[in-house]
């Protein structure tokens, strides 16, 4: 599993960027969470972007691990925004209802897209 992080602040918040690879089932689950914690307890931020366009594949594992970052934020106001997901991630997504918590951005366009071509 890949996992690169960043900053960005969009409309007067402070994100937390993650690029992620790979695959997010039962052996990369603990990895994953591990980091994002790390990533999320160094930078302090309570929003969370991340960028699924690598990611080829996610189990209840990974859902899992969504689900536990989504309840810690939202504790303090947070969210998560998940971007850039290929059609078979983003079905998974959707279907598992994690849509309705979480915010699930379409295969095509993004949060930041305008942002981003400036």
């Amino acid at each position: 599993m890949d996992f690169k992080t960043e900053h960005k602040n969009y409309q007067g918040r402070d994100w937390l960027v993650v690029a992620v690879g790979g695959e997010l089932d039962l052996s990369a689950a603990g990895p994953f969470k591990d980091k994002l914690k790390t990533a999320l307890a160094k930078s302090r931020s309570r929003c969370l972007m991340l960028d699924f366009s690598r990611v080829s594949f996610i189990d209840s594992s990974g859902l899992g691990v969504l689900m536990g970052r989504y309840r810690e934020l939202a504790l303090n106001g947070g969210r998560i925004v998940i971007r850039h997901a290929n059609d078979q991630v983003y079905r998974l997504l959707t279907a598992s209802g994690l849509d309705r918590l979480i915010e699930v951005e379409p295969p095509v366009g993004g949060h930041f897209a305008k942002e981003e071509r400036e």
